[in-house]
């Protein structure tokens, strides 16, 4: 059997020679010369926000010692996160009110989102403490936001932009060019993977630590560009000096 045809050779630079300027110096850029060349990049976001949810509940024979039990609680709960930096608006209380039997069942449930992890593990260990087997805290839900995960295809994108015009300046460099002015940048493929949003619950084991859930709610993104350039003519050595 022939052998398999070599594959294409891929051409990222013309360096034709073009005719020799008029006048003492080189023009701005000679004209039909670029380079052309590809680049990429990829980056990740840690989760910025995180949802915790606080369950407290009470079933007495009375209905208003009941509603009192659970209301002392959350009076606590919500003291305490204020007291420690919580929005108003990032604290959310549901309540649920039911006869059982012969007795009265109060429930509630407290959802706090936090942008500060520090701040969620000191009132998470706070509450712990203060209010033991009373209230049942679940593990945080860590996710992006709609302006992280933005932030975080900008920022990709615009890597693989600079890491195209370091890789095209070498390429000139190798011949002894100067790099000119971008002709054409064009964004050929993203690629996004990982990560939460506010609607998205994770599934993850209660056994998890607090690390692994944020390594797991990571987001990542890449991005692939191709750009061509001006070459400028003869690279200037003296400012290389």
């Amino acid at each position: 059997m022939a052998p398999p045809a070599p594959p294409p050779s891929r051409v990222f630079a013309e360096l034709d020679p073009a005719p020799a300027p008029e006048g003492r110096g080189w023009p701005a850029a000679l004209p039909g010369r670029e380079v052309h060349v590809s680049g990429s990049a990829e980056l990740s976001a840690l989760p910025d926000r995180a949802r915790v949810s606080l369950r407290l509940g009470s079933r007495k024979e009375a209905a208003a010692e009941a509603r009192s039990s659970v209301s002392r609680r959350l009076q606590y709960i919500a003291h305490s996160a204020r007291q420690r930096g919580v929005p108003e608006e990032n604290m959310t209380v549901t309540e649920d009110f039911s006869r059982v039997e012969n007795t009265y069942q109060m429930e509630a449930e407290v959802c706090i989102i936090f942008s500060d992890f520090g701040q969620m593990q000191n009132i998470c260990n706070l509450l712990t403490e203060k209010l033991g087997t009373s209230v049942t805290i679940n593990p945080p839900h860590f996710y992006h936001t709609p302006g992280a995960i933005d932030t975080l295809r900008r920022q990709v994108c615009v890597t693989a932009v600079g890491n195209t015009r370091r890789k095209a300046q070498e390429v000139c460099r190798l011949f002894g060019q100067a790099l000119g002015k971008p002709l054409l940048i064009k964004e050929e493929e993203t690629k996004e993977w990982g990560g939460y949003i506010d609607s998205h619950m994770s599934q993850s084991a209660d056994s998890l630590t607090l690390q692994e859930r944020i390594q797991n709610a990571t987001a990542y993104a890449s991005c692939r560009v191709f750009a061509v350039f001006e070459i400028k003519g003869k690279e200037n050595r003296n400012k290389l000096l």
